[in-house]
């Protein structure tokens, strides 16, 4: 009884050992004909052979050809977009722009001469000019400060804006140029890979 144990425990110890292996095997192989990354891929395009050539010489064809469009166009396709300032640093320049705004001066001072013109006009009608002078000159004086001020803040908004514009388009042209240089690249890619008889789309 004990030695048909140690026979029956050799057959299972053996069915074990050669199922693993089969396993391994099998992964291998799997491994072997799984397939690898694609240069074409990488860059938005789908190669197919014409030639019924094999998957590693296509996928060799497409690594050459990756390198060879990087070397004549000296463009890195797998390099981010460029990013630009960053918000930080776009407010900070908008504000330095609206510090940096023409400032109206003198407002308050014409504002008390023409006040004070009208209230003397107004004055010597009721009989004392002076008087109406100086109520027309505060009054004035008061006008002429919040034109100013509000021409001020004005030209501060405007400026503040006219800087976010033009960060907003240089940001537009930043990306126009990557991808105007990912166009480039593709193009050199699909020659090369067409004169080695690959189809590109």
């Amino acid at each position: 009884m004990k030695t048909m144990n140690n026979k029956w425990f050799g057959v299972l110890a053996f069915g074990f050992s050669f199922g693993c292996s089969t396993l391994a095997q099998q992964a291998q192989t799997s491994a072997a004909t799984a397939p690898a990354w694609s240069p074409s891929q990488n860059i938005g395009l789908f190669a197919f052979p014409r030639n019924n050539q094999s998957a590693d010489q296509q996928l060799k064809d497409e690594a050459e050809c990756y390198g060879a469009a990087k070397q004549r166009t000296g463009i890195d396709a797998q390099a981010a977009p460029p990013t630009g300032l960053s918000e930080e640093e776009k407010k900070a320049a908008q504000q330095q722009a609206a510090e940096n705004a023409p400032q109206v001066q003198g407002t308050r001072v014409r504002g008390a001469a023409r006040g004070a013109a009208g209230g003397a006009a107004i004055g010597a009608i009721a009989g004392d000019a002076g008087k109406g002078a100086g109520i027309g000159a505060v009054a004035g004086t008061m006008r002429g400060g919040m034109a100013q001020r509000s021409a001020n803040a004005q030209s501060k908004q405007q400026a503040a804006a006219q800087t976010s514009a033009a960060q907003k388009k240089a940001d537009e042209q930043l990306l126009l140029q990557h991808q105007e240089g990912i166009d480039t690249f593709q193009r050199a890619f699909v020659a090369c890979m067409d004169a080695r008889n690959y189809s590109v789309k």
